[in-house]
């Protein structure tokens, strides 16, 4: 990329990595660190023309939901998910092809003004409570 002065990355990070959540210092710390990393990155490597930013989904329709899902409550797992999908104003999960329709946003010439933004596909989960 810096060979040919031109390039575009997008990391994913999560919603957590701009709001705290209890009982996941973990999990937040790496997604807020993600996103620290990406800010340095966007700034050093923009001279290049390189553009970085971040993308940040809520809970998305996959392994990794069905995996947190089924931890929380083995025995109820669908209860979980309606639990987690009742805290979102949208009131659902995110399909995996929305992400990838804000990464191809991020990758393309339409978001050419866009570096080192945090990028969230989340429903409206960061906007506020829904309750």
């Amino acid at each position: 990329m810096r060979k040919n002065n031109n390039g575009r990355i997008v990391i994913t990070s999560s919603n957590s990595g701009t709001q705290g959540s209890a009982g996941g210092a973990g999990y937040v710390t790496s997604k807020h660190g993600i996103i620290g990393l990406m800010k340095v990155a966007a700034i050093e490597c923009v001279p290049f023309g390189i553009r970085v930013n971040t993308e940040n989904p809520s809970a998305i329709e996959s392994r990794m939901m069905r995996s947190i899902e089924n931890q929380a409550d083995p025995d109820a797992p669908n209860k979980v998910k309606e639990s987690i999908e009742a805290i979102n104003p949208m009131k659902r999960y995110g399909k995996p092809e929305e992400i990838a329709n804000m990464m191809f946003f991020l990758i393309g010439d339409e978001s050419s003004y866009c570096n080192g933004g945090c990028h969230t596909v989340d429903g409206g989960v960061t906007a506020g409570s829904a309750v």
